[in-house]
Parts: C-alpha cells; structure tokens; sequence
C-alpha cells in the first residue's frame, strides 16, 4: 500500500486545533492569526476529501472523521515529541553528561567541580568514564574531553591545554638513589615506571634530555592506569613521568618532586569536544565557559620551582 502523507504543517495545525478545539487559542500557541489556522485546516481537508471541524456558536468542534483521525494523529505528534526529548533533553533539563578518562576527572576536573556547583547549582555533571575515541553517534554524552592533536572530524574542539611531561617521584627515593639532586641522572637507572596507555612518554622524555643511553640499564614496571603509575611513584617504588597539569597538587604538597626540572612541552593536548551537527543547549554554553575558564585560571598558575 502506498503511503499518503499529507502535508506537514496543516497537519500540524489540525493536531493543535484537535488538542484545544478553539481556533483563537491555537492561533496563538502556534504565532499565527486566527485565518491562518483555518486557511491550513481548509488545505488539510482538501487533500483528505472530508471535512474535520465545524463551526459551532461558541467555537469549533471535530465532525466525525476529524475525531477518528485525530485518535491517530495525536498520539503520533506524542511520539514525534518524545522521540526528540529523549535526544535533546538531557542537556535542557539541568544535567550534561561528559565523557573523559578515569585520571583526567579524579586528577584535573572533579578537584574543580565544586566551584562549578557553587556557581551553577541548578546544573548537574555527570562524569562518565570513556578510553576509545568518542563518537557522539554511538555514546550518549552531550561533551567529551579526550586527549590528542585536536584533528577530529564531525565535532567542535576546544583547546584546554597542551601536555607537558617530565619525570617526578617521592622525596625520599631522590634522596637515596640520587643523594645529590645536582645530578639526577642515577635515577634513570632505577625502575622506571610506565602507564600502559602513555607507554611512549619516557622514550620521547629521553630522548629529548639526551638521556637515552643512561637509562638503558633502568628496569621498567608498567602499570594500567597513570593512576596507579604516579600513586606507585608517590610510595617510592620507582621514577615516574608526570604530566604537569594533573600532578600539581602533588608537586605542591611535596609528595612528589621533579628532579630534573626539565619539562617536555608536546604537541598534542586536552581538548572538550562536543558534536558539531546538534544545537547546543544553555547549559552545555555555561559549562564550556566555566571549563575553558578553569583551565586558562590553571594555566595561568606560575611553573613549581626546581626541586
């Protein structure tokens, strides 16, 4: 059977006037006159053949056929709505859900969402833990924070900043393996620990040091997460690499310390993603100002001096 659909927006019209059965208070829902409601009602019924209202003392009523095709048409605006709340929704209704790494949020973002609470009560944060690249298609997140070169199709991307890294460990494993901090280089010579997902940070470090050959005689311990590199770090089993953005806290309690003070300034870095194709709601605007805010604020912060 082939499929008739009547024109859009007299049917439209008609689904407002079914619902109020008053042709003023449907002129004024949908920002239109009074005679534009019935010149779309009059389109309507000449491409159904039929008549669906007559005109009553005190307004309008549905003939027979307009109320036997209302029961269908209504429900169907009902699931057109809701099919488009369900994709816009979230985002109008005082929550966002944002995607980023398990050590991003505990180490950079989380530390930060009390001053965003304080400011914006009325929105709520959802953190949701994301590894593989975000597709705004398949996860439903209204934003993401990912980490690479900002080369990502299909999305808007902003910059929050640029990776820096250089290695850090505990006071006291300086201390013994390098009982002059005027020359760290023995250090190297220890274990170095290694996060499964940065495994290429102490060779591009190295490398960049001029440090390559000292370190050959180093053990390596690798990790899953740098969670669990630096918190190993921290407990003095090895010399870890660092990103300075998301260790801060633990370079200025003095848990941590950087012996070289040699940062490596690289090419890639943090960026908040969001989809290019949907509107963005209000409340996504207000968290992207306060976090591109927050990381200018950090960014700001003068460098830690040398340990």
């Amino acid at each position: 059977m082939t499929r008739r659909i009547p024109p859009l927006n007299p049917l439209r019209v008609f689904e407002v006037v079914a619902r109020t059965e008053n042709l003023t208070n449907a002129a004024k829902i949908l920002h239109v006159t009074q005679s534009a409601v019935s010149r779309q009602i009059a389109v309507l019924e000449e491409y159904l053949g039929m008549q669906l209202l007559r005109r009553e003392r005190h307004g309008v009523a549905l003939t027979q056929a307009g109320q036997r095709y209302a029961q269908k048409v209504l429900p169907a605006f009902d699931a057109i709505a809701e099919a488009t709340h369900s994709l816009t929704g979230p985002a109008r209704e005082g929550f966002i859900r944002v995607g980023t790494y398990n050590t991003f949020a505990a180490k950079w973002l989380i530390p930060r969402l009390p001053d965003f609470q304080r400011k914006h009560p009325d929105i709520e944060v959802r953190i949701l833990n994301t590894i593989p690249e975000v597709d705004f298609d398949r996860d439903s997140l209204d934003a993401a924070i990912q980490f690479g070169d900002g080369q990502w199709k299909e999305v808007n991307s902003d910059l929050l900043f640029r990776d820096e890294i250089e290695p850090v460990c505990s006071p006291a494993f300086l201390a013994r393996y390098a009982p002059n901090a005027r020359y760290p280089e023995s250090l190297l010579r220890q274990s170095l620990l290694v996060s499964r997902y940065r495994r290429t940070d102490w060779d591009e470090w190295l490398k960049g040091a001029d440090l390559e050959d000292v370190a050959r005689e180093g053990a390596r311990m690798t990790f899953s997460t740098n969670l669990l590199c630096w918190q190993a770090a921290v407990d003095g089993v090895g010399i870890a690499i660092g990103q300075t953005a998301l260790i801060r806290q633990e370079l200025e309690d003095g848990r941590l310390v950087a012996p070289f003070a040699r940062p490596l300034a690289r090419h890639e870095g943090y960026y908040l993603l969001r989809p290019r194709r949907q509107r963005e709601f209000r409340n996504m605007s207000i968290f992207r100002d306060w976090l591109l805010a927050s990381a200018k604020s950090a960014a700001s912060v003068p460098a830690l001096p040398p340990a």
